[in-house]
């Protein structure tokens, strides 16, 4: 407890001119930030987590259950968060260890800390990667990654950089019907890829616009951090059972894409594992959307993109209906029910010359009576196999190779799901370069790559 202590003495006689300006520095000096540990085969992972909501505290469940891993801290703007993350963590090692922080910076100034795991709201994910990053941690990332391409593109480069391992909050991919159904498409089990289909649950509509006050224990300035200026609003930060009012960030322009990219960057990176040559060269990308006219929410609650790959291959990815009852063209999935036997509410679904697969969490359907139940066999080169999505990391971490998602497949995964945005939002055919990641002859598309203006205190931070 003493060296607990002195370390937070230390730390704070270290951070007290830099939050003077603010309460997170837009730039903190690398001498107080963490450098990491270099570790053994055996050595534990110790683990740092940062966003311990309901999300972040399921993820942490996942590190919580490893052996050769240890959570020794959590990091949370809400106190409420903090207090169930602190006891979820001490019940599971029968002790009162956990250190609990309010500054993430504090979190990675820890020299003992080898990983940390990212679960805030989606305006965080990429600010406080990269300060990892810097700080000498690798990531686990909650999806999806940024509110850009341009972010995206930052981190990619601050990873690669500091050299940390990194692994995409995208759990399909250890997930043994994912894997099933990838090896069977790129093994060539349904003939030459023809077709992909992708859907995932769309955006809700409506939300409270009604300033209200911060829920206890909240520090929301922390929690707007770069986000533009904004009242807090009944539901924003997390469901209000005394009011009936419901999350919304979710679903808000500001702090996040919408489920086109909060839901349907796993059903994407799926259909991107099966068929990796998607960014092998140019390709077309166009498609409509529907957006709420009226409350707090802002982001699409219906759309219908059209991907056209260099390799003749194409792609279609749909929402289906969140809280939204309005049937229209964007949302009718009649055909695609029919032909698979039922779409969930999300999936991704391989189409070839010799059949097709369709893939969702608990199950795989195929057109050829049988094929579901053929051994896999030895796999696919180049398809890294996982079974246990923290596990995968944390022998990354060990052995520094590379996770199931890397920062690679990561970005590519993300930015699909930005290119669905923008093209629902310009509403015209755009062409996307893989290798320049540029719209091709298209400023104004191509501006809406750009990092987003950031408030004054946080403009560093990317």
């Amino acid at each position: 407890m003493n060296s607990l202590v002195t370390r937070r003495r230390f730390l704070a006689s270290n951070l007290q001119a830099a939050l003077a300006a603010s309460v997170f520095p837009a730039v903190l000096p690398m001498s107080v930030l963490g450098r990491g540990r270099t570790l053994g085969p055996n050595d534990r992972v110790n683990v740092g987590c940062i966003g311990v909501g309901p999300q972040g505290r399921g993820v942490m469940g996942g590190f919580l259950s490893q052996d050769g891993a240890r959570v020794v801290a959590v990091c949370d703007v809400a106190a409420p968060h903090l207090a169930e993350a602190a006891r979820q963590v001490d019940t599971r090692y029968r002790n009162s260890d956990c250190s609990r922080y309010h500054d993430f910076r504090e979190l990675l100034a820890r020299t003992d800390i080898d990983l940390v795991q990212i679960a805030t709201p989606d305006h965080w994910h990429v600010p406080i990667a990269m300060a990892a990053a810097r700080a000498g941690k690798d990531i686990y990332l909650e999806k999806p990654m940024g509110l850009t391409i341009a972010e995206d593109q930052a981190l990619r480069k601050a990873v690669l950089k500091h050299k940390r391992v990194f692994q995409f909050g995208t759990q399909q991919r250890s997930g043994g019907e994912f894997l099933r159904a990838v090896d069977w498409v790129r093994s060539g089990r349904i003939g030459k890829l023809q077709r992909i289909h992708v859907w995932s649950p769309a955006s809700r509509p409506g939300g409270s616009t009604v300033p209200t006050a911060v829920p206890e224990g909240w520090d929301f300035p922390t929690w707007l951090g770069p986000a533009p200026e904004a009242p807090c609003t009944d539901g924003l930060l997390a469901d209000n059972p005394a009011t009936g009012a419901w999350k919304t960030w979710w679903y808000r322009y500001d702090y996040a894409l919408g489920f086109i990219a909060g839901w349907g960057v796993h059903p994407l990176d799926i259909a991107l594992w099966g068929h990796p040559a998607m960014l092998e060269g140019p390709m077309s990308v166009e498609g409509r959307g529907t957006f709420p006219a009226s409350g707090a929410c802002t982001t699409s609650i219906a759309w219908d993109v059209q991907f056209a790959f260099a390799d003749g291959v194409t792609m279609r990815f749909k929402g289906t209906p969140n809280e939204w009852s309005e049937a229209n063209e964007l949302n009718d999935f009649t055909e695609w029910r029919e032909r698979y036997g039922g779409i969930e509410g999300h999936g991704t679904a391989f189409e070839g010359t010799d059949g097709w697969i369709c893939v969702h969490r608990g199950a795989v359907r195929a057109s050829r009576p049988g094929l579901v139940e053929e051994p896999r066999g030895p796999g696919v080169p180049g398809v890294l196999r996982s079974q246990h999505h923290q596990r995968n990391l944390i022998d990354a971490v060990r052995s520094r190779g590379p996770t199931v998602c890397p920062i690679e497949d990561a970005v590519q995964a993300d930015i699909l799901c930005h290119l669905a945005d923008i093209a629902t939002r310009v509403d015209r055919k755009l062409t996307w370069d893989p290798r320049r990641e540029r719209f091709a002859d298209d400023a104004d598309a191509n501006r809406r790559l750009e990092l987003r203006p950031m408030r004054k205190s946080w403009h560093k931070m990317v």
